[in-house]
């Protein structure tokens, strides 16, 4: 298609027990990597989307492994930054029918956390790129991490890409003496698109539905596109739980004018719901670039995120022609050949 979107943020080490297995009784895990943002840069490859990642690594055979990982997929790493001390982890356990998945995190003092702004030339990331896209996860990890991302955005914004953010709000990993409602509003500010919920929008900026008798999603995101004139879409997805292994998944974006919804989907079983949000949001840039139609978009995201929850491991190995198939309505899942 000849476009290219650049991401940024953590990589982690990820440790699932196999067979839907409890932590406290395995005695092995399987081994990948994922993190948010690259998790959106895999998918974007896998749809035909030139994507590259910008991250720090530990210079070690961790570092080296989840790097080949990237390029095994197609995602351009020649940006990627090494040197730290370790790797962040998580550890996954997969849950079933009425029993929730659970992830532990051992990510402090990652190599990641340890990036400075001066690490990363971002005029040079960006030539020839058309979009940004970063998580509230970024700015969460270190002050260094949120200088970064600062950066980035201001060249993006100079340089005239679109800007995407999902700025998700993770309570827990602010723990550097800022808080998200101190760094977030200035990042925001850059942004052209931002996924965005209503625990989300009242923990990072303090907005909270003027009408509560009314459509509330629609009157916090006019508030927000009021505080931040360059936010010109926000999008969101709504997750129903039947069971760990039974969801249903629909999306919804506000354009300053009219809520565009998606249809609503049954997802089971499902395989693995980690990444679900990246795969939506990969979909979603992908539709933007391809059809240039918030609905188009809309729609190809949500039935991107409903086939990633069929796929093992952190990111969406969906290609454009299910994506398309499960949006004509084939989802029998009968055998191809």
């Amino acid at each position: 298609m000849g476009k290219k979107v650049i991401t940024f943020g953590e990589i982690m080490l990820r440790l699932s027990t196999p067979d839907y297995a409890r932590i406290i009784q395995s005695t092995h895990f399987d081994a990948t990597y994922g993190g948010g943002e690259a998790n959106v840069a895999v998918s974007l490859a896998q749809l035909g989307i030139g994507a590259a990642h910008v991250t720090r690594f530990p210079d070690n055979e961790l570092g080296k492994s989840a790097t080949n990982l990237l390029r095994k997929y197609g995602v351009d790493t020649q940006h990627i930054r090494y040197g730290g001390d370790r790797l962040g982890i998580y550890f996954l356990e997969t849950g079933a029918s009425v029993r929730a998945s659970k992830v532990i995190y051992d990510r402090s003092h990652s190599a990641f956390a340890g990036l400075e702004p001066d690490m990363i030339d971002w005029d040079e990331v960006f030539a020839g790129a058309d979009w940004f896209h970063w998580t509230g996860i970024t700015p969460a990890i270190s002050a260094g991490a949120a200088a970064c991302c600062a950066k980035a955005i201001d060249v993006a914004n100079r340089k005239g890409l679109t800007v995407s953010a999902d700025i998700n709000y993770r309570k827990n990993l602010w723990q550097y003496g800022k808080t998200a409602g101190e760094v977030m509003p200035g990042l925001i500010a850059g942004c052209d698109i931002i996924v965005s919920g209503k625990g989300d929008a009242r923990d990072i900026l303090g907005i909270t539905a003027k009408k509560p008798e009314g459509n509330e999603l629609a009157s916090v995101y006019s508030q927000i596109m009021e505080r931040f004139p360059k936010v010109r879409k926000i999008l969101n997805t709504t997750r129903g739980s039947v069971s760990a292994s039974h969801n249903t998944l629909s999306g919804m974006l506000w354009n300053g004018r009219e809520m565009l919804e998606t249809q609503t989907y049954e997802m089971n079983p499902i395989i693995d719901r980690i990444g679900g949000g990246d795969a939506f949001m990969a979909g979603f840039i992908y539709g933007q670039l391809a059809y240039g139609d918030d609905q188009k978009a809309l729609d190809f995201g949500v039935a991107a995120s409903v086939l990633k929850h069929t796929i093992r491991e952190d990111a969406n190995l969906a290609t454009v022609e299910e994506v398309e198939a499960l949006l004509a309505g084939n989802t029998s899942g009968r055998l191809v050949r």
